[in-house]
């Protein structure tokens, strides 16, 4: 009688078919082409970004399927933009294509609508448990992502447009960056949700992309922030190429782990109706509106006051409700499984862009550290989340605490991201509102 033997997944290798090969195949054509299409433009260090790009998005296509599909799409369509412009910038509000769907600026707004519909559909069917609404909430995330992806593509054929001396990866400012940040928060949830099979959460963690959508809206709008402007002497490095994406990613993956506690800690704990809660609630709510109305005429400062309240308010409304969405929910353990993973990754890749940044900080200003307010709060972040893995993985610490841990690890990351340029100045302040 024959032992059976165990059973042994494929390696990545085997596992791979023709249609694999193709998308590696077309992406390293593709890297050839701009090699010699703009090798010209490009120093030694931005041709090797270039190689290892290529490589890593074909490597990161095998791993995860629909990256071969949404990268040769965001492409094709960036792609026909740039045919469309034909050399001349000014043909981006002549032809229909440009003008309405994807030039740098339309291509970005479909983004923003379709984060908004799909933030709609994910609510939808969570409430409803239908299983087309979230479905439909994920597709349309997907469609954001492409059109936000071709967005960046084109904006950045477009600097070039500008001049060859205007031109830049479009990472340099609040409102491209904004973008960045919707882009890798949508992508790394997808890739969660996909991996467990699990859509409700969905509800949540495009709540904070919407929210970055909207601040990205009044950014563009007030400040028209969307115009291509020539980068600052500071930020003409190819470290800013490494640094802003790799810190992304640990902005993104903070904010999802937030949203994830909010939904954890709706999903657990027994639901309270305790008056209290709901007379702070309203009373908090009403005086941020009443702040935020008075911020133009009395004081900029009752602005940020207004916030505040509102923030207290939202999280006094998190405590009131726990556990009465438990029946909506996946299990508790399985959101704190995706919460655990999306810190440690993004903690890889904030101490990985930390280190890049001290590495740029001596090649700019002759020192690796020099405590500037955005370096101090960076390490303010870094430390929180370094607490918050030990916590977890030395001692064992589980549950509720971890949860709310995460979602005040929000407003930490966010004041190191955006209240660092409004409230102080330093070497960073080229960044500020």
């Amino acid at each position: 009688m024959e032992l059976a033997q165990p059973y042994r997944e494929p390696g990545l290798l085997a596992r791979l078919n023709w249609f694999d090969w193709l998308y590696a195949a077309v992406l390293m054509l593709s890297a050839g082409w701009a090699w010699t299409q703009y090798g010209n433009y490009m120093d030694g260090y931005e041709k090797g970004i270039l190689i290892l790009a290529a490589i890593s998005m074909a490597a990161f296509g095998w791993y995860w399927k629909p990256i071969r599909l949404l990268l040769p799409a965001a492409g094709l369509l960036a792609l026909l933009a740039t045919q469309q412009y034909a050399g001349e910038l000014t043909r981006a509000n002549q032809v229909f294509l440009l003008k309405y769907l994807i030039a740098s600026q339309p291509a970005i707004m479909w983004m923003c609508a379709l984060f908004f519909l799909a933030t709609g559909a994910y609510w939808l069917g969570l409430l409803s448990r239908s299983e087309f609404a979230t479905r439909t909430g994920s597709g349309l995330t997907w469609a954001a992502i492409t059109m936000g992806l071709t967005g960046m593509l084109v904006r950045w054929f477009e600097s070039y447009l500008l001049g060859s001396d205007v031109g830049h990866i479009p990472v340099s400012n609040l409102y491209e960056v904004f973008v960045l940040f919707c882009l890798i928060t949508a992508l790394m949830y997808l890739y969660y949700e996909g991996r467990y099979a699990s859509r409700q959460l969905g509800a949540f963690v495009l709540l904070v992309i919407s929210a970055a959508v909207g601040f990205l809206l009044w950014y563009s709008f007030d400040r028209q922030a969307h115009e291509i402007q020539p980068l600052i002497p500071a930020l003409q490095s190819w470290w800013m190429k490494l640094h802003v994406p790799a810190n992304f990613v640990g902005y993104g993956a903070f904010a999802m782990s937030a949203m994830l506690g909010i939904a954890y800690l709706l999903a657990t704990g027994e639901p309270t109706h305790a008056g209290r809660y709901w007379v702070a609630i309203a009373i908090l709510a009403i005086a941020g509106i009443v702040l935020n109305t008075m911020a133009g005429t009395w004081a900029q400062s009752a602005h940020y006051w207004g916030k505040a309240a509102i923030t207290v308010a939202v999280l006094l409304m998190v405590q009131a409700s726990r556990g009465k969405l438990a029946r909506f929910l996946p299990q508790p353990v399985m959101i704190e499984e995706i919460s655990y993973k999306a810190i440690a990754i993004g903690f890889a890749f904030f101490t990985i862009a930390t280190v890049l940044g001290a590495m740029w900080a001596a090649d700019a200003w002759g020192g690796y550290w020099s405590w500037d307010p955005k370096e101090t709060w960076a390490l303010i972040v870094w430390l929180n989340y370094a607490a918050w893995l030990h916590m977890r993985l030395m001692k064992g610490l589980r549950g509720t605490v971890l949860a709310w841990w995460a979602v005040i690890g929000l407003f930490v990351t966010t004041f190191a991201f955006l209240g660092v340029n409004m409230f102080l100045t330093g070497l960073h302040s080229y960044g500020s509102l």
